[in-house]
């Protein structure tokens, strides 16, 4: 009799993802589920979202326009029409509150990523190559933080103008030497693991080993810098403001609203007090959430 040939069929198996995938997710959601057990960062990261919802739906919340004007409502105190009062032009407060939040966070946030990309940049070549390039980055950093920030700030902003962009080019050019040598010391010690040695020894470039194999293991304490630094900028911002070499009237930018009504703290107080309570409502919540992620990140300050 003739033989048959017999396959067996092996029930098709779904392919398991690689295990390099399951170790980041589950990092990932580690990470996640102690961000969200931390107290602080829980209520920053509240407060920052609903400040963030109220500046984008302003004008669902508030009906008017921030730079029109009524004569009829000057310095009218917090009531249902005006929640927040208005200001020596009859302008609603409560809109030009919300719409500055746009110019206060669009800068804070702009300046933190300018400084972020160059501090990843020049720390990324410090730190891994060393040597004489290492020595003439970080000579030009301290030459950077010899300078205070808000003086360097009034100089570049003097130059390039006080727009919304060249204001958050200005105050990112004061944060990129705090980044620079925060990475470059994570890299410092990264570079040293024995996985780089044999990255190296299988003739990867060097660009491929910083980006695929030093960054993510360099990169943290660069995130919790980022996020406490976009609460100085913020702060610096409306300083700068304050004191009129900022963003300018009648731009509503909190900093400018504090400028315009310090004129009259002692007898329309609401001028200052709303204005003033969202910059100290934005710096509070960013500070929570980057304390909150630090001791996340951080295995040493984990409770």
């Amino acid at each position: 009799m003739p033989e048959t040939a017999v396959t067996l069929k092996t029930p098709n198996t779904p392919q398991e993802p690689e295990t390099g995938t399951i170790a980041k997710q589950s990092q990932s959601r580690e990470l996640l589920r102690r961000i969200m057990e931390n107290t602080g960062a829980r209520v920053g990261m509240i407060i920052m979202i609903i400040l963030i919802l109220a500046c984008i739906f302003g004008p669902m919340i508030s009906p008017y326009n921030y730079a029109e004007l009524d004569p009829s409502s000057t310095f009218a105190g917090p009531s249902l029409a005006h929640p927040f009062g208005c200001d020596e032009f009859g302008r609603d407060i409560l809109t030009r509150v919300l719409y500055g939040g746009r110019y206060s966070l669009f800068i804070g946030l702009s300046a933190t990523c300018f400084a972020l990309v160059f501090g990843l940049i020049l720390g990324s070549i410090a730190g891994y190559f060393g040597g004489n390039v290492d020595n003439v980055i970080m000579r030009c950093m301290d030459v950077i933080q010899a300078i205070p920030g808000m003086l360097l700030s009034i100089a570049i902003s003097s130059v390039i103008g006080t727009g919304v962009g060249e204001m958050a080019i200005a105050l990112g050019v004061g944060n990129i030497a705090p980044f620079t040598r925060i990475l470059r010391g994570s890299i410092l010690t990264v570079r040293k693991s024995e996985y780089i040695d044999a990255c190296k020894a299988d003739d990867l470039n060097s660009s491929s080993i910083i980006i695929h194999h030093i960054l993510p293991n360099a990169i943290s304490p660069l995130i919790v810098q980022a996020t406490l630094g976009c609460a100085n900028v913020i702060l610096i911002a409306s300083s700068l403001s304050f004191i009129g070499v900022g963003i300018q009237p009648p731009t509503p930018e909190w900093g400018a609203m504090l400028s315009a009504g310090r004129s009259y703290i002692r007898d329309y107080p609401h001028l200052l007090i709303f204005p003033g309570l969202a910059i100290a409502l934005t710096v509070l919540s960013l500070n929570l959430f980057g304390d909150g992620l630090r001791d996340a990140m951080d295995p040493k300050l984990r409770k």
